[in-house]
């Protein structure tokens, strides 16, 4: 029987599916561990893990969402590689995106990113969480059998994140059809790469808002969108908000429900569960982060080492694809007890890295977590004896970056 750390994390469909083998064989070989199948120097551990999050000077972003599968231009004779990034950055996919940029440009553009999500504007979009999960529930609650991602998971975390920027109601139909696909957009076993698509969709509708509003600023968020300044106080290009907004809506939608899909299977499975977080849903913020920790929506993210270095003891040329492997990070050994075990009492489960760290960590942290909290406290109030209907037609989606179901059908009972 093949030993299975010699089988390909990106292409295996059966570690696409369930990679936990994978994670858990990973830490007989320590926390750096160069992968032979592509040579990638692979991390399992959230200290080694967070050091390359750390440092710019070796590790870029621009391969942050693509992986090994997607070729990158090197560089010519006496070129260093920070160098051909920045003279080819245009020919690499997303390679303008927020996602796969460095400081001290990723400082500046980041920046945007804060004066949306201020606490005051989050808390204006809480509020609105509320009021849209009891009118989705609305829809569904009499039937007793629904496909989860649809009926809720997915117009909730689209509708919240357009609430969010502001984008119109009467846009919002339109916006679901670009989005709704069930397959991940990033992290393709066949080295595929739809992330610049989605921009391509998404550019169209927010240019025009942008635009419209720079013209003719009104009231509504979407003017504020488009006023949004730079810490110096420079107008930023349109372009450039442009992709800020359309990575917040694409990324934050996905993600986002596919942590909710994942907490409701837990919940399924777990009826026990769901009757204590019912009768005190206290527990249920610390319940979301041990479902970040084990089944968070994102299994690894990628660095390209720009200079000869080290990590820990492995050596690491310049060029190598680095992974931090945050499904396995997030079962580190040194730091979780009993780390392959889902415990929602876990008292350091936020200690989990599903959300990044520094420069890169997620801007839509405090949103997601605000979802998921505000979602299962409505969901268990109103559905009883939650359960899968089929266990074994569980399917995710085949991306060795994205973990998520593609789809959950659950029967249920209204509560009265």
């Amino acid at each position: 029987m093949m030993d299975v750390l010699e089988r390909d994390f990106f292409t295996d469909p059966d570690l696409l599916q369930d990679p936990t083998p994978w994670y858990v064989a990973l830490r007989e070989h320590g926390p750096v561990w160069r992968e032979p199948r592509r040579g990638v120097v692979v991390l399992s551990g959230i200290q080694e893990t967070l050091g390359i999050y750390a440092d710019h000077e070796h590790f870029s972003a621009i391969v942050g969402a693509l992986g090994p599968l997607v070729p990158l231009p090197h560089p010519d004779p006496g070129e260093s590689w920070a160098e051909v990034i920045e003279r080819r950055r245009s020919e690499i996919p997303m390679g303008e995106m927020l996602t796969s940029i460095d400081p001290p440009r990723h400082t500046r553009e980041r920046a945007l990113a804060g004066k949306l999500f201020t606490p005051n504007r989050l808390k204006e979009n809480e509020a609105f969480m509320g009021t849209l999960a009891d009118e989705l529930v609305d829809e569904f609650v009499a039937s007793g059998e629904i496909e989860f991602g649809g009926a809720y998971a997915k117009p909730f975390t689209l509708l919240v994140v357009a609430d969010l920027l502001g984008v119109p109601r009467e846009d919002h139909e339109e916006f679901r059809r670009w989005l709704g696909g069930g397959k991940g957009n990033v992290g393709n076993p066949d080295g595929e790469h739809g992330g610049d698509q989605v921009f391509a969709n998404l550019a169209p509708s927010f240019t025009r808002y942008v635009e419209e509003r720079r013209a003719d600023p009104g009231e509504d968020y979407l003017s504020k969108l488009a006023q949004v300044r730079y810490p110096d106080g420079e107008l930023p290009e349109v372009e450039k908000v442009v992709r800020l907004a359309s990575i917040i809506f694409a990324a934050g939608q996905e993600t986002t429900a596919r942590l909710l899909m994942a907490a409701m299977r837990v919940l399924a499975e777990r009826p026990a569960l769901a009757a204590e977080l019912r009768a005190d849903p206290s527990g249920i913020p610390n319940f979301v982060e041990e479902c970040l920790r084990l089944e968070g929506p994102i299994k690894s993210t990628f660095r390209l080492a720009l200079e000869d270095t080290k990590i820990g003891d492995v050596d690491v040329p310049a060029g190598t694809i680095v992974m931090g492997s945050i499904g396995a990070a997030n079962r580190d050994p040194r730091v979780f007890d009993d780390p392959d075990t889902f415990d929602p009492k876990r008292r350091n489960a936020r200690r989990h890295i599903a959300f990044g760290h520094g420069e890169h960590f997620c801007p839509g942290a405090s949103l997601a977590r605000a979802e998921a909290r505000v979602s299962l406290e409505r969901l268990l109030a109103r559905l009883d004896d939650v359960q899968l209907l089929d266990p074994t037609s569980l399917h995710y989606a085949e991306t060795f970056i994205i973990r998520g179901l593609e789809s959950l059908p659950l029967r249920f009972r209204r509560r009265d």
